[in-house]
This record gives C-alpha cells, sequence and structure tokens, in this order.
C-alpha cells in the first residue's frame, strides 16, 4: 500500500480587508486568502448586490416622478443635471436624455459636456447606481468618445450621491431626437441614420405644465394621459376607487380612467383620451382632478361596497413595467 505523502503547510497568505479585495473571475482563487474561489467567497456578496432589484432607484432624487417617466413613457427629453461637488474643469454642462444615438450609455461631445442616456438596458438590479457609473466614466472620458455600457461595481455610488438633491429637475420634453447632433451637417452617417429611425418611431408627446409628471401623448386611434404619482400604491388606489365609483374619475367628455401600472416603484393611472383632445384641453381638467384627489387621499373611511368593486377593476387592470 502507497503511503501517504507528508502533507506541506501551505504559505499563509496576508489577509486583507474587505475593502481592499479586487474583483477577479468568479473560478478565481478569491484574493482574500481564504483558499476559496472568488464566486464562493467574497464575490457571492458582490454577484448579489449586482443582480438584488431596488424597487425605487430614484427615490430620495429630486424630481422622482419624472425620472420615472422619462424612463418608461417619454420618447425626447432632457434635463440639465446639477453635480454635488460641482462640473469638473472642462465639463461645462451634464444632461440627462432619454435616448442617445446608437444606444450609447453616455457621451462626452467634442466641447466637453456629458450626455447619460437613461433608456439603456442596464446589467444589475439598481438603475441608479449603473447610472452613476456611467456618469462618472463621461465624466473622465476624451471629449469626442461615447462611453460603453460595463457591470458597475457593486459597492460604487448611485446618483443619490453624485446629484445635488436640492436642484430642480426639469425635463424638457422635444418632438425629435435634433438634441443629438448641434451640428447637424457633420453628423457621421450612423448618427444621422439612428436620428432618423428614431424620429420616425418617436410618439408626439407633451408634458402638462399645471401638475407634476404628467405627460399626453397622442397614438393614431385615441390619446392618453398618463400620470406619474408618488403616493403610496394602496393608499392612491383607494382614493382613484372612491372617485370612479362616485363618477369623478375621469377627465371630461369622452375620457376615461382606464387603469394603471407599476414603475420603479410608483403607480402611474392612465386615461384615454377622443383623438381631437390635445394637452392643453386637458390642463384645466387634470387640475380639477388633482383637488379632487386630494381630498380623496385625505379619506380614511373604508370603502364602500361599490367602491370596493372599482378598486378591484382598477387592481385588475394593473400591470408592473418595472
Amino acid at each position: 500500500m502507497a503511503k501517504k505523502r507528508p502533507q506541506t503547510k501551505a504559505a499563509k497568505r496576508p489577509q486583507l480587508t474587505d475593502g481592499e479585495i479586487p474583483v477577479v473571475g468568479a473560478r478565481e482563487p478569491c484574493p482574500c486568502g481564504s483558499g476559496r474561489r472568488y464566486k464562493a467567497c467574497h464575490g457571492r456578496a458582490a454577484a448579489h448586490a449586482v443582480t438584488e432589484l431596488v424597487h425605487r432607484p430614484f427615490e430620495g432624487l429630486a424630481g422622482e416622478c419624472d425620472w420615472v417617466a422619462l424612463r418608461e413613457l417619454v420618447p425626447a427629453a432632457t434635463a440639465a443635471l446639477t453635480l454635488k461637488d460641482g462640473l469638473p474643469e472642462g465639463v461645462p454642462s451634464v444632461t440627462l436624455a432619454t435616448v442617445l444615438p446608437m444606444a450609447w450609455p453616455a457621451l462626452r461631445r467634442d466641447d466637453g459636456s456629458v450626455l447619460i442616456g437613461l433608456q439603456n438596458d442596464t446589467s444589475s438590479g439598481d438603475i441608479s447606481r449603473d447610472l452613476a457609473d456611467t456618469l462618472q466614466r463621461a465624466l473622465d472620458a476624451a471629449p469626442g468618445q461615447p462611453v460603453q455600457g460595463r457591470r458597475a461595481p457593486a459597492d460604487g455610488p448611485r446618483l443619490q450621491d453624485l446629484l445635488d438633491p436640492e436642484a430642480a429637475f426639469e425635463p424638457v420634453v422635444h418632438s425629435g431626437f435634433e438634441f443629438w447632433v448641434p451640428d447637424s451637417e457633420n453628423a457621421t452617417p450612423e448618427v444621422t441614420a439612428s436620428l432618423e429611425r428614431a424620429n420616425a418611431a418617436a410618439i408626439p408627446t407633451v408634458k402638462l405644465a399645471g401638475v407634476d409628471a404628467a405627460y399626453w401623448c397622442e397614438t393614431p386611434e385615441k390619446n392618453h394621459l398618463r400620470w406619474v404619482m408618488p403616493h403610496p400604491e394602496e393608499q392612491l388606489l383607494d382614493a382613484l376607487a372612491r372617485l370612479h365609483a362616485a363618477g369623478r374619475s375621469s377627465l371630461g367628455d369622452g375620457t376615461r380612467l382606464v387603469g394603471s401600472f407599476r414603475a420603479h416603484g410608483l403607480t402611474v393611472p392612465v386615461w384615454d383620451l377622443p383623438s381631437e383632445v390635445g394637452a392643453d384641453d386637458v390642463e384645466k381638467p387634470a387640475a380639477e382632478f388633482a383637488e379632487r384627489l386630494a381630498a380623496a387621499l385625505a379619506t380614511d373611511a373604508p370603502l364602500t361596497a361599490d367602491e370596493r368593486r372599482a378598486r378591484g377593476g382598477l387592481t385588475n387592470r394593473q400591470v408592473t413595467l418595472s
């Protein structure tokens, strides 16, 4: 019988603190010195942080409801962003955009200004962290260069860490994507083609002036109003049910509250509008509805049988986008 070879003691590796452990390949030895593979050691927490879904990624940002609208509802819009620590030297402005040409995550223009795309796919469950990583890399990019997507570090900052929470968030809705190319004559053929495709697909959209985060849009058969609301979902659905049961949930003749959807932790009621009802036509009815909704939200009496039925109908027609 063969003798077992005497085991030699492995040289003791210096132990690293959690903050010093770099990211390595999943099957490589963990740099902490444990002897286990990275994916079974410190990579486990990193992978969990990357995949865990943050249900309200824009919570705490100024204009959270408009962030959700620009992410999910609005084809072409921009909004100036204000950084907590001010703009770095050589960066005259930072602008959020719904979409960028070629679906770039970000672009550093020739003049040094930065554009960040909001509607791109993200690699983790935290859109805020992914966008913050893209923003930081765009600030350091060479002028004239796009920024490519990547998986953000699990311990990286979020938008809430980089943006000034006191600065106003004021989206500007555009009829097309001409804001991509300040000098359209010098645009590359690829960007020009991307611009033409994007403009052809854009649904006409208008942000209402009299209420927050409400967006009118035009479609071939009927128009819609989609209104991102900040209220807790259960409380909002109760209030909408009270108004619906009382026949007070519409925005005027021929309009109808048809349901709602969830997006990034917020609820978005949707109204069908006749095709002849434009954005200006719905401004006053929307402001009046906001007053009725505020009164209904302040009511804590139990729902009546009719109101429960109305709530059930609204809930059955609710979908979740994210």
